[in-house]
């Protein structure tokens, strides 16, 4: 009998400074991959390519609600409103595309990465 699809750990650095003042550049996070992503929570989430049509890296994100057009997408938001990619430039991810939650802090300050109240 196969095994349940259980989520797994890993440890990702923060790259970037699309997410401050909540994460700085070189925060250690840890993320859950393959645990589904819920309104307001961070998130490692694969970009649709650049307008040259190059790939982008894997990039943390807030999830912030599911897309009022297509209700089984999800919109996306730095938390710096001066720096990153959002969903107003890339339009919205399929489940697919949000590929780990991140819960918590490792380093350098551990700590619980909160909800964001979204509407």
């Amino acid at each position: 009998m196969p095994l349940p699809h259980l989520p797994r750990p890993r440890v990702v650095r923060v790259r970037g400074r699309s997410m401050e003042p909540t994460l700085a550049e070189g925060d250690l996070l840890l993320t859950w991959w393959g645990r589904r992503a819920r309104p307001g929570r961070i998130a490692v989430v694969r970009l649709p390519p650049d307008a040259d049509g190059r790939p982008r890296p894997l990039s943390i994100k807030r999830v912030s609600r599911r897309d009022p057009a297509a209700p089984e997408r999800w919109w996306i938001d730095s938390d710096n409103p001066r720096e990153g990619v959002t969903s107003f430039e890339v339009g919205s991810l399929t489940d697919d595309d949000v590929l780990a939650t991140a819960p918590a802090r490792l380093w350098p300050r551990p700590r619980i990465l909160t909800t964001r109240h979204t509407r």
